[in-house]
């Protein structure tokens, strides 16, 4: 069995502003870079394989993070759900606008989606498929993603459906340590390992 911990990109601007930010290549701040560099991983994790969205926040955290870019494995499955036509709007603003519409698209869980977007089932979907072929290298990996990919992964391995609240701390500096089968399952192991003792507020990652 595999280990495998997945680890949430460090701040961005966006981040900062409250904007939903999914697939959009937004860099890290001049905080976010400072921030990872200060996180600490798992002392276990020595020698493990990485692997990364190839959103620049994602490959920016992982190379702070000791990564050797010519080694990193990018793959387009570990990255954000895409949020089509909210990508760039300022959340607390578009919660006002589109009231009781966008409750309703909230309250569809899995299959919540924006417009022209994609949805959290999709995600889930993709990240299985990922999964699946990373059981087969048969090394411990971490793993540098986004917000949903850690809800997904957390689906994956219990069956959240998105209709109540996930043990999942909503920063950037945590990680989640889950053991990966040989058919690509996924059993948690530790959630909620903290990497940093203090972290900037978190935004919004979507």
């Amino acid at each position: 069995m595999t280990g495998i911990l997945f680890l949430r990109h460090g701040p961005t601007d966006w981040n900062a502003e409250g904007r939903v930010q999914g697939q959009t290549d937004v860099p890290l701040n001049d905080t976010g870079r400072q921030s990872v560099r200060g996180w600490q991983l798992p002392r276990y994790t020595a020698g493990w394989e990485w692997h990364s969205s190839p959103l620049r926040r994602a490959v920016e955290t992982a190379t702070l993070l000791g990564a050797d870019p010519a080694r990193l494995h990018l793959d387009d499955r570990l990255k954000e759900v895409n949020w089509g036509d909210w990508e760039g709007a300022i959340l607390k603003k578009l919660r006002a606008e589109q009231g009781e519409v966008m409750r309703r698209i909230e309250a569809r869980g899995l299959d919540m989606a924006a417009p022209n977007g994609e949805t959290q089932r999709q995600l889930t979907e993709r990240l299985a498929g990922w999964l699946a072929e990373a059981a087969g290298r048969n090394r411990d990996i971490c793993a540098v993603c986004h917000a949903g990919v850690l809800r997904a992964a957390y689906t994956i391995a219990t069956g959240w459906d998105m209709h109540r609240a996930a043990p999942l701390e909503s920063g950037h500096a945590w990680a989640h340590l889950y053991h990966l089968g040989e058919d690509g399952t996924l059993t948690p192991e530790t959630l909620n390992i903290r990497l940093a003792d203090s972290e900037p507020p978190s935004g919004y990652d979507r």
